[in-house]
């Protein structure tokens, strides 16, 4: 037992973990009553303007929070862990199944180029997370980070997105398991779904996929460390298979079924790197494990870098190995690897295939059932939804109100929403994310609050505008005239001298303590940019069911979130002030 832990005990009698008090759900001030409702809402926009540049610090977000929760979460990973929960959090139903589906449909035989794309963007994101997770080691991740540089406001519209992308990528992955699992059967391939007249997308109802979130929501329910052992031994035998699918397929290629190499041009090559962006998605689970990690500045940066460095290489090789064995129209949108190796008449191989991605996909339930839970935990300490939800069981050391939330979303959208829906909804949500966090990595080295005049405060807004300006401009260009040249003339030089702005005319301000991202302002520059182009390369349906997501999310902050943190937020102050008064005396 932690040794505020043992404070609270001696302060005030220890509650029980199950309770179902309105206090429990709403203790807010704003809520008391029908009258403070009304009267909250009434001073909607004077709140709004407090909470919209309101910024937590790095203290804040790693300790105070914390005492949200009750009891601390167990400190029992190491960097071996964490590499091995980035293999289990990213290798699944991405490599498996969308890799068929967008050669097939978007890059052919150039999906190892979209491949090399979505990786390049991913390890620049990857570079800013690391800095963020060794800084601000809270279980909030990238919720955490933002609230920290941009704000409440911005901090709530990514919660949002991290909630869409944790719900429907886990929907995601459980769909794509019955896939494999139909596949492993040798039976028809939605012959485990039932059939109903619902719209398209929606027809088929997988009682399968539901059935799996529920049994991985409760292994990581009753211990992490477990769940870690579990998570070691499945992605071993993914790894395994993995390096059977490389070698085995580059035993069968055929070099002419690399030609034509890009039947649908470089915009299909970055079409399919934006949806294939989802493969690489999982690694943010990494931060969120920042407070069960032993050594968070050491461990994180090795589980992290060391994890996707590996993965990148790993899916490259993959996909070529595909597109060598069966020609791009042949392959199987899918089980595009088992279908692959049936038709170079290895039959067999597609068991070992199937076998090998349903253990990879439940390595991603399972991690991602761990991190999703702990961004809920840390959503719900900022009452940004019900505290809770910020529960930490005494025992276990594990969030058990938050996995369930989580858990029961997921398999509802599981139960309903076929494969192709989810993943171009989950690829904008995803960049969406990292690309704020690659802007508030610009924000935490250039500006400090009390220190950076105003002066340079307004050329560091500038120089940040500029950047994501025009880096909407490239993607802009690129989706209405992928094979013209003018465009970039304009855009790509306005970027080029944004950042070079940023680098000349502004000093960092902040010099990380441990480890930092190299070459700022260019990476995270460079995150920027390639993210916003990818997210430009999706498709226009993706946006509008981003849109409506994004619309929903706003009127929940609006009658509840703003609410509930502004009533938190004044309590807090005047609880210091209080401390701060008594500690004068």
């Amino acid at each position: 037992m932690s040794t505020r832990t043992r404070e609270n005990d001696e302060a005030e009698p220890q509650r029980g973990y199950w309770r179902w008090s309105k206090q429990d759900f709403l203790p807010e001030e704003s809520f008391q009553s029908w009258n403070n409702y009304v009267s909250a809402l009434s001073q909607t926009w004077l709140r709004f303007k407090d909470r919209l540049f309101s910024r937590s610090d790095d203290a804040t977000e790693t300790e105070e929070l914390k005492k949200q929760s009750e009891h601390d979460m167990k400190r029992c990973l190491n960097w071996w862990d964490l590499i091995w929960f980035g293999f289990g959090a990213v290798i699944g139903a991405g490599i498996f199944v969308l890799t068929g589906q967008e050669a097939h449909d978007h890059a052919g035989a150039a999906i190892v180029l979209s491949y090399v794309a979505s990786g390049f963007s991913a390890m620049l994101s990857v570079f800013c997370y690391t800095e963020f997770a060794v800084e601000v080691p809270s279980a909030g991740g990238s919720f955490a980070y933002l609230r920290v540089e941009l704000g409440d406001f911005v901090a709530f519209i990514t919660a949002g997105n991290i909630l869409l992308e944790s719900v429907i990528g886990s929907a995601a992955v459980a769909r794509s398991w019955t896939s494999y699992f139909t596949n492993l059967l040798n039976r028809p391939k939605n012959s485990l779904r039932i059939k109903t007249n619902l719209k398209e997308g929606y027809n088929l109802l997988d009682p399968i996929a539901s059935g799996v979130l529920v049994i991985a929501s409760v292994i990581t329910i009753i211990s992490t460390r477990k769940t870690s052992f579990l998570n070691w031994i499945a992605s071993a035998i993914n790894t395994a298979v993995i390096i059977f699918v490389i070698i085995a397929g580059f035993l069968h290629a055929d070099t002419s079924n690399l030609s034509p190499f890009l039947p649908y041009g470089a915009k299909g090559v970055f079409q399919a790197a934006a949806i294939i962006y989802f493969a690489y998605g999982g690694f943010d689970s990494i931060a969120t494990m920042a407070e069960e990690t032993k050594k968070p500045s050491r461990d994180i940066p090795i589980g992290l870098l060391g994890s996707m460095s590996m993965i990148t290489v790993i899916y490259c090789l993959m996909a070529l190995s595909l597109s060598m064995m069966q020609k791009y129209t042949e392959i199987d949108t899918g089980a595009a690897f088992s279908i692959a190796f049936q038709s170079v008449g290895m039959k067999w191989a597609k068991y070992v295939v199937a076998f090998g991605a349903l253990k990879g996909m439940t390595t991603v339930l399972l991690v991602a059932r761990l991190s999703q839970a702990r961004y809920i935990t840390h959503i719900a300490r900022c009452h940004m939804i019900p505290p809770w939800f910020a529960l930490v069981h005494p025992k276990t050391g594990t969030p058990i109100n938050a996995t369930l939330l989580i858990t029961v979303a997921s398999a509802i959208i599981a139960f309903f929403t076929g494969l192709d829906v989810l993943s171009s909804l989950i690829s904008v949500s995803t960049l969406f994310v990292f690309m704020m966090i690659s802007a508030a990595l610009l924000v935490r080295r250039y500006y400090v609050r009390g220190v950076t005049s105003r002066e340079n405060l307004v050329k560091l807004v500038m120089f940040l505008v500029i950047i994501i300006g025009s880096s909407m401009g490239i993607s802009a260009f690129w989706g209405l005239k992928p094979n013209g040249w003018v465009g970039y003339t304009v855009t790509v030089p306005v970027w080029f001298l944004g950042t070079l702005g940023m680098s000349l005319f502004l000093t960092q301000q902040r010099v990380p303590k441990v480890w930092g991202v190299p070459f700022v302002p260019w990476l995270p520059s460079l995150s920027i940019a390639t993210n916003v182009f990818l997210m430009g390369s999706l498709e226009y349906d993706a946006f509008i069911r981003f849109g409506v997501c994004t619309v929903v999310m706003l009127i929940y902050y609006f009658l509840f979130g703003l609410h509930a943190t502004y009533d938190m937020a004044h309590q807090q102050q005047m609880l210091k002030s209080k401390v701060d008064h008594t500690e004068t005396i």
